[in-house]
């Protein structure tokens, strides 16, 4: 299967953060969300994935090509959609029609039209007076418009109202029916990603934790609750993090059928949403 970005042991340091030997592979076709706290390392990421920074160290590749000598072909070939507005404040859509369309060797104003009036984007308004929802459709028909083989979304849905979060999701749905796209979907709203995401990758303090299929994350990952009493120093070793109470004690584990032999019927296993998982390794990462 072949992969449309890939990072290879990839290291960007900051004064008081980095993103350490990240290795990711984006699989042409499918939508791959990207989640993680705020200032876990998303958007550093995904400036890597744009040549917007230089990683320090490791390899980033997108459609096997290299920034180095491939620059102008690669961007040709993606779209941006990020959380705010990229455009001139002064510009309407007319304007940014103009200037955008020139820069794109495939840009196709037939369906930068259907789009705009899909989403009924006025084009004689500044983009200024466009509510956030508006200014990320905007984004997203320009993206659409020079056929983005692949749509990099950082943080699209931040702020957004629930009715149109539903709406571009819908939406993205639409787009992946002929998959030949591919979108890399980056937030910490991880409710938005179990409703479309193929994969998911997950980064907790500039750290990949986990890279894997929706399936995989559903199939292996557990919450646990049972007695105290059942823990000792080896099956402590079974979760990523434990949280004891009065009452008994929760715990993450990735390996649902480990923690099915160990503990037998003691406990109760539930699955773990992307909340869940997130919310206990920020608790703790005894063994990641």
């Amino acid at each position: 299967m072949d992969n449309v970005v890939e990072l290879n042991n990839v290291t960007k340091q900051f004064k008081d953060f980095s993103v350490k030997d990240l290795n990711l592979q984006v699989k042409r076709g499918f939508v791959h969300g990207f989640i993680g706290a705020n200032g876990a390392g998303k958007s550093t990421t995904i400036k890597m994935m744009m040549n917007l920074l230089k990683p320090d160290a490791g390899e980033v590749k997108v459609f096997d090509l290299d920034y180095k000598k491939y620059e102008k072909t690669i961007k040709e070939r993606i779209g941006f959609v990020y959380d705010g507005n990229v455009f001139y404040e002064g510009l309407n859509l007319k304007d940014i029609k103009r200037i955008v369309a020139p820069a794109y060797k495939h840009w196709d104003n037939a369906l930068f039209s259907h789009y705009t009036s899909q989403f009924e984007l006025p084009m004689n308004k500044s983009i200024k007076n466009f509510s956030k929802g508006m200014q990320m459709k905007a984004s997203l028909a320009v993206a659409l418009s020079h056929h983005a083989e692949l749509i990099i979304m950082d943080e699209p849905t931040a702020g957004l109202d629930p009715i149109f979060r539903r709406e571009l999701l819908g939406l993205l749905q639409e787009l992946m029916i002929d998959g030949n796209r591919t979108i890399f979907f980056s937030t910490h709203i991880t409710t938005d990603l179990d409703r479309i995401a193929d994969y998911i990758a997950f980064i907790h303090k500039g750290k990949l934790i986990f890279d894997k299929s929706v399936h995989d994350v559903a199939e292996n990952y557990a919450i646990v609750k049972g007695r105290t009493d059942l823990l000792d120093q080896d099956t402590e070793q079974a979760f990523f993090h434990i949280h004891r109470a009065a009452t008994g004690f929760e715990g993450l584990t990735d390996d649902v059928r480990n923690a099915e032999r160990t503990f037998g019927g003691e406990v109760v296993i539930e699955r773990a949403s992307l909340e869940d998982i997130m919310y206990y390794v920020k608790g703790g990462l005894q063994h990641v």
